[in-house]
């Protein structure tokens, strides 16, 4: 099949670079929702068949192909199958940590999350938090899902001030996304990790594919990396750039906010395929 034409000219012209100029592109995507279908217990993620295989394809003619997770890194690589992809590079807890060459390197963990982790059980008790809410623990942050509560919607919004609270007394921020409130240290985003990297690698196109709230941040560096949107920064060199959705009816904000948009991991794994079918590989 084609590769499908981007929504917007930016993305449009994103895409047109990447195919001008491979090996100075960068190719990131996050994990879950994205690669990997979102499912009650994300131990039990595993990537979309044909995830790992079309990322390696990309790698083997684009100069970058990245993963930017809000998991630890190693899990993601597990989970995903993802080692067969020659060169990757994925950043774990938004940035905190880095997978490489089967290594991983780790920032200091962060402070007030320890604190968190001792009193956030308490915290979800005296909220009355209903049966299904469950604690994920990432080691840098705390995610508190509500996907098998029986009103989803209903719980996150009960807990959101004591969790606001509890963030505040350890010094973390509370950050939404699909059924989950996660607390995690400020100034930690996929948006500054995937800006990073694209300086690191000296980029000359970047696209990222996303599909949950938290992806917004790095929806927003590629505007500010094009020269517009909130974060464009004088000093900031300027890349064409593309961003791309997995859709889910759970988080439309994201397929609005996007260049374009496909149908969940499926989509996004048909769409990595096609790219590289389009580049030769």
């Amino acid at each position: 099949m084609p590769l499908p034409t981007a929504l917007t000219p930016e993305g449009q012209a994103g895409l047109d670079a990447i195919l001008a100029r491979p090996q100075g592109a960068l190719i990131a995507s996050d994990f879950d929702g994205t690669l990997s279908p979102i499912v009650a217990d994300p131990a039990a993620a595993r990537a979309y068949p044909g995830a790992a295989r079309a990322l390696a394809r990309l790698a083997a003619v684009v100069g970058t192909t990245a993963i930017i997770t809000g998991r630890p890194a190693a899990d993601a690589v597990r989970l995903g199958g993802l080692g067969i992809v020659p060169g990757l590079i994925v950043l774990g807890h938004y940035g905190a940590e880095r997978w490489q060459d089967g290594k991983v390197t780790a920032a200091p963990p962060p402070a007030g999350v320890d604190e968190a982790r001792r009193l956030l059980p308490g915290v979800l008790a005296s909220a009355g938090a209903p049966d299904g809410v469950r604690i994920e623990d990432k080691g840098t942050a705390l995610g508190v899902h509500a996907r098998l509560a029986a009103d989803p919607d209903g719980a996150l919004a009960a807990l959101r001030a004591p969790l606001d609270a509890l963030a505040a007394l350890a010094g973390l921020t509370v950050e939404p996304g699909r059924y989950v409130l996660e607390l995690r240290p400020p100034g930690t985003d996929k948006g500054a990790a995937l800006r990073a990297l694209v300086a690191e690698r000296a980029a000359t196109a970047a696209l990222f594919c996303g599909d949950d709230l938290g992806d917004l941040a790095a929806f927003a560096a590629i505007r500010a990396l094009r020269g517009s949107g909130d974060q464009a920064g004088a000093g900031d060199p300027v890349i064409p750039g593309c961003t791309v959705a997995s859709g889910s009816p759970e988080a439309p904000r994201v397929a609005q906010a996007a260049d374009l948009a496909v149908e969940g991991p499926a989509g996004i794994v048909q769409f990595l395929a096609e790219l590289a079918g389009e580049l030769g590989a």
